[in-house]
This record gives structure tokens, C-alpha cells and sequence, in this order.
């Protein structure tokens, strides 16, 4: 089983050395990949008294930007996006600066996306908030034309391309596309369109049940539910090493084919101490990690 860590991007310093410091030692410890989150633009709560604290003004870096500069720095780790909001984003800008990644790490990308949540980002970005599910599902599919083909034409309903590409294109074709979300329609969506799917919830009876539920919409949708890859997330704060352990077996009983260890808001609040639990838990979890 693949073990990744989630990067602590708000209780690191953001800068280049604290960065490349802590991709190299999970790299080092054998970790397989370092998920980067995503969020362009976040709320200032003296003036948003009621909004989500999760969208304060905090260091957030460019995930694609970060994944290109830690592939100069690396050599093994592999990255993934953990979630782009897709809908933000301009889908030939988003699969040109995903395929150059691809190709600076030497086919080291997994492109994590999802439909987004906060609406004022939405318009702060001139994005329709309404339609992002729909059109997240139009974006997958002109990223994999983009990836793939020399020369792309597509037509729907919100893309129009005619004889375009990109160059270069990426060292994996296509570069695999995971989607986050728990919600049914998010379900159905993963069973015919993704490579992987994050289910960002503890591993218990409702993640058991949303798993079962993933499996029936792909065997209906014609794919094999073995072909659907699955991270389980295993959130520390709060937790004993012993329940770190119990979880990570529950997601292997699961049917998670990789682990990701999520160490922000666990009052990790320096460089060192996250780095130090990059080892604990890689001790503590009784897991053989891979590079």
C-alpha cells in the first residue's frame, strides 16, 4: 500500500527551504507522494465575521507551481493536487501547466480535482458557481483530449476548441485524474469519469456504505470498481498512535489502495515537528512505504 502526506501549508513557513525541506525527508522516509492543497483566494475575516474559518487569509501555495518547483528538488516522490477546484480554473491553462509538471517530474503527477465550495472565490475568479459540477465533468474530458492528442477539437458546451494542442505534452497519457467529494451525484461522477477518488471522511459504517455505493454505480456504468483507485485520509489531531494504527488497517479493510496521513491542525506548529511525525507515523501505522 502507497503511504502520502498531505503538505502542512499553513504551519510551515512558507518559503522555498521549509518547502524542499519537508518533500525531501518524506521523500527520504519513503514516502510515496506529498499532496498540495488548493485555494487561490481566501476571506478576511474582519470583514467576514460569519464566514468559514477554513477560508481565512492563510498561506495556501499554488499546488501546481509547488509541485513543479519540489520536482527540481526530488527525485522519486510523486505529487498530486489535493483539490484543484477545477470549475476556478481555465481548462487549457490548467492542462498546459499540469503537463509541464508532468514532464519537469518525469511523469510524477496525479491531477486531484473537485467541483470547489466557497462561492465568493467563485466570484472573486469570474466563474459561475452553479454550474461547476456539470462543467467539472466537460473539464475532464477536454484534459484528457489535451493530454493525449497532438491536435485537439472539441466541442461542447462550455469548451470550443478547434486544431489546437499543447506542447509538450506530459510523460503520462494521460496523466491520471482523481476526484474528491462525498456526495451521491460526486459518487456517480467518480464511477464513470476518474482514475481515483479521495473520500476526505473517517473510515467507519458511512465510508463503508458510500465505498459500496461507488462500486455499484461503476459496475453500472460498465468499469471494473477494482480499476477505481482509493486514498483513505487518516487525520491525526486528536487521536492516540494506536487509533492511527486502527485506521489505517480500517481503510485497508476498506479497500483503500493508498494512505495519505493529513498532520495539520494536530498543534504541529513548526517545521521539526512535522517532520518528526512523518517517521512516527510511518512507524506507528506498521506500514512498509514505497518510493
Amino acid at each position: 500500500m502507497h503511504i502520502g502526506v498531505v503538505l502542512p501549508t499553513y504551519e510551515i513557513p512558507a518559503d522555498p527551504g521549509a518547502i524542499s525541506d519537508f518533500a525531501q525527508a518524506a521523500e527520504q522516509l519513503g514516502y510515496y507522494h506529498l499532496a498540495v492543497m488548493d485555494e487561490v483566494a481566501g476571506a478576511d475575516l474582519t470583514h467576514r465575521a460569519n464566514w468559514n474559518e477554513r477560508e481565512t487569509l492563510v498561506n495556501f501555495p499554488e499546488p501546481l507551481i509547488t509541485c513543479g518547483y519540489l520536482a527540481g528538488v526530488t527525485h522519486r516522490l510523486r505529487f498530486a493536487t489535493d483539490v484543484i477546484a477545477l470549475p476556478q480554473r481555465q481548462t487549457v491553462l490548467v492542462a498546459k501547466q499540469a503537463a509541464d509538471v508532468d514532464v519537469l517530474s518525469n511523469g510524477r503527477l496525479r491531477l486531484g480535482v473537485g467541483i470547489g465550495w466557497a462561492k465568493p472565490e467563485f466570484q472573486a475568479l469570474n466563474e459561475d458557481f452553479h454550474t461547476r459540477g456539470r462543467r467539472l465533468e466537460e473539464q475532464v474530458a477536454v484534459l484528457r483530449a489535451l493530454f493525449t492528442q497532438d491536435v485537439v477539437t472539441f466541442h461542447g458546451r462550455w469548451h470550443h476548441i478547434e486544431e489546437m494542442g499543447i506542447r509538450p505534452l506530459p510523460i503520462q497519457r494521460p496523466i491520471p485524474i482523481w476526484l474528491a467529494g462525498e456526495a451521491d451525484v460526486a459518487l456517480r461522477r467518480v464511477a464513470v469519469i476518474a482514475d481515483g477518488w479521495v473520500p476526505m471522511m473517517q473510515p467507519d459504517e458511512n465510508a463503508r456504505a458510500a465505498i459500496g455505493r461507488l462500486f455499484d454505480y461503476a459496475r453500472a456504468a460498465g468499469r471494473d470498481p477494482k480499476s477505481i483507485a482509493i486514498e483513505g485520509v487518516v487525520y491525526i489531531a486528536g487521536k492516540t498512535p494506536d487509533e492511527w494504527r486502527q485506521e489505517v488497517v480500517t481503510w485497508q479493510a476498506l479497500g483503500a489502495t493508498s494512505i495519505m496521513l493529513y498532520a495539520l491542525d494536530a498543534g504541529l506548529l513548526s517545521l521539526q515537528a512535522h517532520i518528526e511525525i512523518l517517521e512516527r507515523f510511518k512507524d506507528t501505522a506498521g506500514i512498509t512505504t514505497e518510493a
